[in-house]
């Protein structure tokens, strides 16, 4: 039975705590936050749970095994490493941390002291993108041309992070699990609507040595919500729309092909194919449950998870260089991976 203890009852917090008491295999015995109306909260809601606004009841008990860190971003780096040095293994919300040092930071310790150290991309976790990297790692795909995302909503607006760390950071996460290589540039514009908040809107490009160009709009100030992923291969194309109740992935047998015949080339032959659209069967349930299972069957059995440390830190990799790009009106970006040491 893994012990946990929760730091952080905000937006997230609940839905982490709800996920991980309905585990038969962990225990939540603690939940930490500074504001006192929210440790009231949780002793109305869970009565047998240790509720504290000392953090560090939680960073230092003896008995617990693993936290959960669901606070401000800029807390993320100090309570994660507190926690990796006290010897417990640990969940990081996205992102994962303020900048790629202190992510790389945090890897190395997890690795120097044998713990589990794993970042909540949920989406990672849905039955639906796991559908897209079985359809993509299969080959059904084709070489994979393009990835569009548009990602808006209207609000809700953070103080500590701009739209792109709060909302492009799904779709940095969903890439990094469906490709097998990482970015090696990007461009990005946006801008602040209100002054001495962060960016409110953005448009990303991220390049890939082997031709796949992937485009990413968030927005909070959309007068809807939208939830929508395209992705093109050579050979099928994919529609992922997370608003959808039913059917949110259909795979549409669909392409372009162009004549190879020297002699053809100068007419500029192109045929267009348009065949069945399919919607596949996905795993159901909540993603959160899945992750938190996932993590504590690592924790559990000492192995990495889907998302570890060394995917969040490509992914604050990113953030960093789409926020250097949107701040230089859109200049190119190379994105060089840090070096990791054990």
């Amino acid at each position: 039975m893994l012990k946990i203890g929760v730091i952080g009852y905000g937006y997230w917090g609940p839905n982490l705590v709800r996920n991980l008491s309905e585990l038969e295999d962990c225990h939540v015995t603690a939940v930490a936050d500074l504001d006192p109306v929210k440790v009231a909260l949780v002793q109305r809601r869970y009565p047998t749970l240790h509720a504290t606004t000392e953090i560090d009841e939680v960073l230092t008990a003896p008995d617990i095994e693993a936290v959960v860190i669901a606070t401000p971003v800029r807390t993320h780096y100090a309570l994660a490493m507190q926690a990796l040095r006290n010897g417990k293994d640990v969940w990081l919300e996205k992102p994962m941390t303020e900048t790629a040092d202190q992510a790389k930071r945090l890897v190395d310790e997890a690795e120097r002291r044998g713990r589990v150290l794993h970042v909540d991309h949920t989406f990672v976790y849905t039955g639906a993108v796991r559908k897209m990297r079985e359809i993509i790692a299969g080959g059904d795909l084709g070489k994979m041309l393009y990835y569009d995302a548009t990602r808006v909503n209207l609000g809700l607006f953070q103080h500590d992070v701009n739209v792109i760390s709060d909302l492009a950071v799904h779709d940095f996460a969903i890439l990094d699990y469906l490709l097998d290589e990482s970015p090696v540039a990007v461009t990005a514009s946006g801008t602040s609507h209100y002054p001495g908040t962060p960016e409110n809107l953005a448009h990303v490009t991220l390049y890939y040595d082997s031709g796949t160009i992937a485009h990413i709009g968030v927005n909070w100030l959309a007068p809807v919500k939208v939830r929508q992923v395209l992705v093109g291969g050579s050979n099928k194309m994919i529609v992922y729309d997370d608003l959808q109740p039913s059917e949110k992935v259909k795979v549409y047998d669909t392409g372009v092909s162009f004549a190879t015949d020297p002699t053809q080339i100068h007419q500029m032959r192109v045929g267009y194919r348009t065949g069945d659209m399919c919607a596949p069967k996905l795993e159901g349930g909540e993603a959160l449950s899945f992750a938190a299972q996932h993590f504590v069957d690592c924790a559990t059995s000492r192995r990495q998870t889907l998302t570890p440390g060394e995917a969040g830190l490509r992914i604050v990799e990113i953030i960093e260089a789409a926020t250097l790009s949107m701040r230089g009106r859109g200049r190119s970006v190379r994105i060089d991976p840090v070096e990791v040491h054990a």
